[in-house]
């Protein structure tokens, strides 16, 4: 795990060199807000607007290998860049661009992992809204987890009013209907 966190102060450290604007999520921010469970990658929205995300994915590339083979006509075609650290840490870079990711990123904050591994993370609620937009049975348990932690401390509305339009996109209204369970927790 030393090298998952440390695979991610770098980065942040490579991105903020450039002034970019970026957060953890996944389960980085899992070991923050959550159940700490295993993880074996980064995730990380990086915002790059649209129509300019060419730029950023050709200087990560240089500073980190392409996972896949053709990783920067997949992430322009799929909004997600697939890295690996010179380590061997996978790292999956989500190109943000929407008013929602935007939000996130504004509210993230540091988090001390531990000597030299201040890492910024998403916000709690704002990992609730992207694990339950995921809506992996991991993603959901991770959500759970974090609704366990900080119930009374969960700022709810924003949980739904973020939740709710990318729900209706992905036309999927169950995820709102796990949310509710989830408040019942």
């Amino acid at each position: 795990m030393i090298d998952v966190f440390e695979t991610a102060r770098q980065l942040q450290d490579f991105c903020d060199g450039l002034g970019w604007r970026s957060c953890f999520i996944g389960g980085i921010a899992v070991q923050r807000w959550g159940e700490p469970r295993v993880t074996r990658d980064v995730d990380l929205t990086l915002l790059t607007g649209l129509g300019g995300e060419a730029g950023f994915i050709d200087v990560l590339l240089t500073g980190y290998g392409g996972r896949i083979e053709n990783s920067r006509d997949f992430a322009l075609r799929h909004r997600v860049l697939l890295l690996s650290s010179p380590g061997g840490v996978g790292i999956d870079v989500s190109l943000g661009a929407l008013p929602f990711e935007e939000r996130v990123v504004s509210r993230a904050t540091c988090f001390s992992f531990g000597p030299g591994l201040e890492i910024r993370t998403c916000s709690a609620e704002d990992l609730v809204v992207l694990k339950l937009f995921a809506s992996r049975p991991l993603d959901v348990r991770d959500a759970e987890g974090v609704v366990i932690r900080h119930r009374e401390k969960l700022d709810w509305s924003h949980i739904e009013e973020q939740l709710r339009p990318l729900v209706e996109v992905k036309e999927e209204p169950e995820i709102l209907q796990t949310l509710a369970r989830l408040r019942r927790l």
